[in-house]
């Protein structure tokens, strides 16, 4: 059975929205703050999915998923900047990891993944954000990226919670 990490064409992600919204699913109900409440259903993390088809088609986004044999066990995003002054810059987005594959690196494989997806798209800085004190801010500064700050009450937990946010930086060689 391969395991790999592969990008996602625009219309490979439409055929995927289904097992992405499992994705989703699972990490809402693991509860990690990726901008879903706990009420997310599975039309609706699909219908989510579906919809961010046209920025992977326009080039605006990159959607790479880790691929078990059939199964998609994590997924990560790299959303570029098309502002003018700002092409060098990206932001990672999306990282989520099934909570039956943690504990085995994917999470680490897949933000590589996505920083060399930047990096051969020329970026030289990318930016990111994540739930202060979640096991993801513990990977980002693992990683090697820097803390800039945190801002409180930022984003609601999937139970509504509001907690705070801190935001990171990381420069691409």
């Amino acid at each position: 059975m391969s395991r790999a990490v592969v990008p996602l064409s625009a219309g490979e992600l439409l055929g995927a929205a289904e097992d992405l919204a499992d994705l989703l699913l699972d990490t809402v109900a693991g509860g990690a703050s990726i901008g879903f409440l706990s009420s997310l259903d599975r039309a609706s993390a699909a219908a989510w999915w579906r919809a961010q088809a046209p920025a992977v088609r326009e080039g605006r986004l990159s959607v790479r998923v880790f691929k078990d044999g059939d199964r998609i066990t994590g997924t990560v995003g790299v959303a570029f900047v098309d502002k003018p002054n700002a092409r060098h810059r990206a932001e990672i987005v999306k990282l989520m990891v099934h909570r039956d594959a943690r504990g085995q690196g994917l999470g680490r494989t897949l933000l590589t993944a996505g920083e060399e997806a930047a990096a051969a798209a020329g970026v030289t800085l990318l930016l990111l954000d994540t739930e202060t004190g979640s096991p993801a801010e513990s990977l980002y500064r693992s990683a090697g990226w820097t803390a800039v700050g945190v801002v409180p009450g930022h984003a609601a937990d999937p139970g509504g919670t509001l907690r705070p946010t801190t935001f990171f930086y990381k420069n691409m060689p």
